[in-house]
């Protein structure tokens, strides 16, 4: 179940690309979703797109 104000939606990956996110998750002790929220935030920003933060 998804935490209130969060949007679920349906993700198809190869399974190489969640595998290396999951190992990324583990060494930052994160959760898949978690880490993959971290790494969309990053390349966001990257790019100069500013996305308020959760709670801010």
């Amino acid at each position: 179940m998804p935490s209130p104000g969060k949007k679920a939606f349906p993700l198809r990956l190869d399974p190489a690309l969640h595998a290396a996110i999951e190992r990324l998750a583990a060494q930052e002790l994160r959760s898949v979703n978690a880490e993959m929220e971290f790494l969309l935030r990053e390349a966001l920003k990257k790019r100069g797109v500013q996305v308020k933060e959760e709670g801010k």
